[in-house]
Order: C-alpha cells, then sequence, then structure tokens
C-alpha cells in the first residue's frame, strides 16, 4: 500500500502526505489536486485500505490482547482466556481493526518500558486479560499514551478502564448453596491474595460464612491450576480434616481438589461437596460434573474490545469499570450434607 502511494506521489510530483489525504478524504488538499491523485489511483486500480488511513492517521488499525505466559498452555487453548480472546475477536472483526495476539513472558514484563509492541507503536491500544500481570507493568503501558483496557483484573487506587465479572456475588451464592444444603465445615482454596479476581471470591464465599457464624477456613497457594488445586487440598483437609464442603476461586483449583480427594479415597460428592469458580468447558466434563459459578467470558471479552474501540474514538473519556452478571450452576459434585 505504501508503494502504491509512493508511486502516485512520485508520477505526480507531490508529497506522500498530499496522495494519503486525499486517498482519505482528508483536508489540506485542493480540489484539483484531489482530483489528479483520485485519477491515477483508479489508473493503478488501487482501493483505499486500512494501510492508507494509517499512514493519514498515524494509526496501525490494529490492537493487542495479551495474557500472561502460563506453563502449556497458549493464549487460544488456555480455556478461561481462550473464550474471552474469541468475544474479542468477533467485535474486531466487525471494524477496521486487527487483532494482534501474543503471550506476555517474564522477561517482558520485568522490561515494560522494552515492551516492542509499544515501543515500535505496532498497536493503536491494548487489552491486558488476567489478575497475574504486575501493576507496573499496567502503569508503564497507561504510562505510554496508548488506550488500555484490563479484563479480570483492576488498579485498587488508580482508576483504569476494566470488564470484571461480579465475583464476589458469585462466590457469595456458591458459598450460601452449600451452607444451604447443611454442610456447616466449609474450606475455601484461593491462589495468591493479591489478585483482584481471588480477593473478590475470597470475599464473597467470607461473606456468606460470616452470614451464618461459620468460621473462614482458607489456603493460599501461588497459583490456581489443578496441581495447586491438588496441593491446596492436601493442605486444607491437614488443617481441617472435618470438612465436608470446599468453595474453590477456579474450575482448575476445584478440579484438582477433587482429583485428589479421590485419590485419598473420599467419594464426590457423598463424602464432600466442591464448587468451583468461571464455568470453564472443562467443569462438565469432570467426574463428577463440577457445580460452578459460570463466568460469560466470551461478553467480557467483547466488551473489553468495545471499551478500547470507544477509546480509540475518544481517548479523553474517564475511564470506567465494567461488571457483567454471572450464573450459579449446580451439578453432581455437590449435595446436601
Amino acid at each position: 500500500m505504501a508503494s502504491i502511494i509512493e508511486q502516485i506521489a512520485s508520477d505526480l510530483n507531490v508529497s506522500s502526505a498530499s496522495v494519503s489525504r486525499a486517498l482519505n478524504d482528508r483536508p489540506g488538499v485542493s480540489r484539483e489536486l484531489r482530483e489528479r491523485i483520485l485519477a491515477r489511483a483508479r489508473e493503478l486500480n488501487y482501493t483505499p485500505g486500512i494501510t492508507a488511513r494509517g499512514l493519514a492517521t498515524s494509526r496501525t488499525f490494529s490492537v493487542g490482547f495479551f495474557v500472561r505466559q502460563k506453563p502449556g498452555l497458549s493464549t487460544q487453548s488456555d480455556p478461561y482466556y481462550g473464550e474471552m480472546l474469541h468475544g474479542a475477536e468477533q467485535v474486531c472483526a466487525e471494524t477496521d481493526y486487527h487483532l494482534t495476539i501474543a503471550t506476555l513472558t517474564d522477561a517482558m514484563l520485568a522490561e515494560p518500558r522494552a515492551f516492542r509492541f509499544v515501543r515500535e507503536r505496532r498497536i493503536d491500544g491494548m487489552m491486558l486479560a488476567g489478575p497475574d500481570i504486575p501493576n507496573e507493568f499496567i502503569l508503564t503501558m497507561l504510562q505510554s499514551g496508548l488506550p488500555v483496557v484490563l479484563i479480570d483484573n483492576r488498579l485498587e487506587y488508580s482508576p483504569v478502564n476494566c470488564v470484571n465479572s461480579d465475583d464476589e456475588q458469585g462466590a457469595y451464592q456458591a458459598a450460601c448453596h452449600l451452607i444451604k444444603s447443611g454442610h456447616h465445615s466449609i474450606g475455601i482454596i484461593s491462589g495468591p491474595e493479591h489478585w483482584p479476581s481471588n480477593m473478590r471470591r475470597v470475599k464473597g464465599y467470607h461473606h456468606a460464612l460470616q452470614d451464618s457464624g461459620l468460621p473462614l477456613q482458607i489456603v493460599h497457594v501461588s497459583r490456581t491450576t489443578i496441581e495447586s488445586g491438588e496441593e491446596a487440598y492436601r493442605t486444607l483437609i491437614a488443617r481441617y480434616p472435618s470438612l465436608t464442603g470446599i468453595c474453590a476461586v477456579n474450575d482448575s483449583m476445584a478440579i484438582g481438589a477433587i482429583r485428589q480427594a479421590q485419590k485419598d479415597g473420599k467419594h464426590i460428592p457423598d463424602d464432600l461437596s466442591v464448587v468451583g469458580f468461571d464455568g470453564i468447558d472443562w467443569a462438565a466434563l469432570n467426574h463428577p460434573p463440577l457445580t460452578t459459578v459460570n463466568v460469560p467470558k466470551r461478553q467480557m471479552g467483547k466488551e473489553a474490545a468495545r471499551r478500547l474501540l470507544s477509546l480509540l474514538d475518544d481517548p479523553d473519556s474517564a475511564p470506567v469499570e465494567i461488571t457483567v452478571s454471572v450464573q450459579f450452576v449446580q451439578r453432581e459434585s455437590s449435595r446436601p450434607a
């Protein structure tokens, strides 16, 4: 596209900037020159496109969707953020914007000012998905001047555009399900305490326990995977051997807890009821199928993409937090005590 613009500029002995303005219906070009440029473009079978508009507006017409790299998972295969990605793709596909997808390695996160997508201005804005992206990296991206929208994350003190699920209310409902089913010794397994989504979900679980006069029995581990769920279960059951119910901050940890409990000879849900959170596809396929709180992941991706695109048109608009509702889904991993 750039070579076509340069060719027209050379043919007519005008600047490339003038050619870009004419091809993109921008001011700053005389009527006579505009007609000459458009006539030459027609002779060359040129169709104005995204790249030409980018030259005229200093836009790349590309936005980024970034997730922190996780062992054994790509952005597309992550059962949680993959759905958000699909939602963002659907919105971008209806516009002129291309979605750039990448995982953030530890090396990238350690040197945010060297992040090539921003340093080389490869994108016009970005979505950062996940609570495990460090605040320092997020703040550096915000300082770069590019629009940023967080998904499943927020900053505690700095206003930022973000999209989150109603974690606290969903967790409260899940814990109440176990309590109303007659469970009075309920444990919570959680990932890192400082992750915003973990904090909200633990707060919801704790609130439900407090309302029923039950103690907080909780274990935090460094990750939220099936393996860390197994680890958290072993620690939790060692501390509180009389547990009859478990609430996990996500489905992967819940599935890990079920697997470890089954290895220990427990029957789910006769001996132990387990509730997860997220509503990933694996939850319904687990044995037994997992009771969970379904998060509308694709909708979150769509909302984030829409917000980012609106920021590109109005970069000075005030930051907003969008909260999407969740839905409790009962399956066979829980039953009355």
